[in-house]
């Protein structure tokens, strides 16, 4: 069970390489840790960085303890405090468990524990993800990570994207799911290569994942990597894949607060894709507010509205993607 996020371990399985060819290069070589850097809650508005040696202390102590009233005396809790990493709001109306240092709650363990753990998790993370980054810029891949809630439309928009390129840029993509090959089939329809890593009880991919996959994939030097992660905006945040950019998918057919609401994922993104917006006419989202709220968690945030349905924004996005693999052919070590 990973504590960082309480997904399960040990269920993951990674596909055979299908619609391209197999083999590949080496394993990527070591390189010094380049700790990804996560979100501060405290000024989630201006996404300001926060180094993870922030953390790196064993001594923590417990979130400050504030409640307001006593349940009933018929509940279950009666007589007892709140606990020490949670916080009561406005009477018995909200519940607040991402208070103290780690930011989160589990069931018998201290903000102390937790944090080192969170450290021990995430550093191995970091340094397999920094592997993949050195191996993948050494070779001039421009690696996207893709993430979203389910349904968001992240698959349509590959396979749309694919088609565009098609004959243009080299592409490979690594799919994340739970169970099933069924997004990675529609990619390889395409014709370009897809290989499946089923998480199991994962609720996300991690670096170790990645680095295990690359290997098998037979990228070209100087082609475009893209990896649908798993659906979920909370745990994907945290893992760093090695990627270039994180690409954050909203679609308008999920609520506009939604950045407010999981601001880890939007603040580590580069780019919005939001979403579906040719179904706008039909529903009551307010496109303008659902952009303001992204743009309040990272003002550097590029957002391009986008439909794989019209086509709205695939001029965009395909120029942002040509631009970034442009840079990556552009700083990879000549041969």
């Amino acid at each position: 069970m990973c504590t960082v996020c309480g997904c399960g371990t040990g269920e993951t399985r990674i596909g055979a390489l299908g619609g391209g060819r197999r083999g590949g290069h080496g394993r990527p070589a070591h390189r010094p840790t380049r700790a990804w850097r996560a979100l501060d809650t405290a000024t989630a508005a201006t996404a300001t960085d926060v180094k993870r040696s922030d953390l790196h202390h064993a001594d923590v102590p417990h979130a400050d303890l504030h409640h307001t009233d006593e349940p009933p005396a018929d509940t279950p809790q009666a007589g007892k405090t709140v606990a020490d990493d949670a916080h009561i709001h406005h009477g018995h109306h909200h519940l607040h468990f991402g208070t103290g240092p780690a930011h989160a709650h589990a069931p018998g363990l201290s903000q102390a524990q937790m944090v080192k753990i969170e450290r021990d998790i995430l550093g191995k993370n970091d340094a397999r993800a920094d592997q993949n980054r050195a191996w993948l810029r050494a070779h001039g891949i421009f690696a996207l990570n893709l993430v979203s809630s389910p349904g968001s439309g992240k698959t349509s928009l590959l396979v749309s994207t694919l088609e565009a390129l098609a004959g243009r840029i080299p592409a490979a993509v690594i799919e994340g799911d739970q169970q099933t090959e069924f997004d990675a089939e529609r990619i390889r329809a395409t014709g370009v290569p897809a290989l499946q890593i089923n998480t199991g009880k994962g609720c996300h991919l991690d670096a170790d994942m990645v680095a295990r996959a690359l290997p098998r994939m037979g990228l070209t030097d100087g082609s475009l990597l893209l990896i649908e992660n798993v659906g979920n905006l909370v745990c994907p945040a945290a893992f760093d894949l090695g990627e270039a950019h994180k690409v954050a998918i909203l679609s308008v057919t999920e609520g506009e607060d939604k950045p407010l609401k999981y601001p880890d994922m939007f603040a580590a993104a580069s780019v919005m894709l939001l979403n579906k917006v040719d179904l706008l006419p039909y529903l009551r989202f307010d496109a303008q507010r659902a952009i303001e709220y992204a743009l309040r968690v990272n003002p550097a945030l590029r957002v391009i509205r986008s439909s794989a349905t019209t086509g709205e924004g695939l001029d965009e996005w395909l120029a942002w993607i040509e631009a970034g693999l442009g840079a990556a052919r552009a700083t990879a070590p000549q041969a």
